[in-house]
């Protein structure tokens, strides 16, 4: 099987049908990831497909990609951020949700639901962007490495984040990691 990287360098040389493979290996786990951050079906298919269009416009560049994966990673967050601030109400409203305090849902009520998928969905929600982004990331499969090229930070931040995005997890999640 022929490396992301691979396929990118034979899609400057012209081959279209690398473009095809990349775009099937990507279309899970990309769109998942966009879909997470905008939580819109419609504004997430435009946005993937913006990105794949990118990867059409950046081959004319000749540049060389170490990590096409963080590299398509991080052109979909650029573009999900435009798009978030042209809608300005869902960056807001995540903001708003993380900072407001409110007290989450019965545990033993959501456990006799059995809704564990639910409730981390809810704490990934409360955490401060920075750190729901990368729960994101990782949850869509990247490396700390390509986290870190993907958000264009060092890969120590990537850690100290990770680090800390855990242990909020863990603490707010107690009642279901106890057990």
């Amino acid at each position: 099987m022929r490396s992301d990287e691979t396929l990118y360098l034979d899609l400057v040389a012209g081959d279209m049908a690398a473009f095809d493979e990349l775009y099937r290996r990507y279309e899970r786990s990309l769109f998942g990831h966009v879909l997470r951050q905008l939580g819109d079906r419609r504004d997430a298919e435009e946005v993937f497909h913006e990105a794949f269009m990118a990867v059409l416009a950046e081959r004319r560049s000749g540049r060389q990609l170490t990590s096409f994966r963080a590299w398509i990673f991080q052109v979909a967050r650029n573009l999900c951020r435009n798009r978030l601030r042209s809608r300005g109400r869902a960056g807001r409203a995540l903001e708003t949700q993380a900072r407001s305090g409110e007290p989450g849902p019965d545990a033993e009520q959501l456990l006799g639901q059995r809704e564990i998928p639910a409730a981390l969905a809810r704490a990934v929600d409360r955490l401060p962007e920075p750190l729901a982004q990368l729960y994101r990331l990782r949850a869509s499969g990247l490396s700390y490495e390509e986290i870190a090229a993907a958000q264009d930070v060092p890969l120590g931040t990537v850690k100290s984040r990770m680090h800390e995005m855990i242990a909020r997890l863990r603490k707010e999640l107690q009642p279901w990691i106890a057990n």
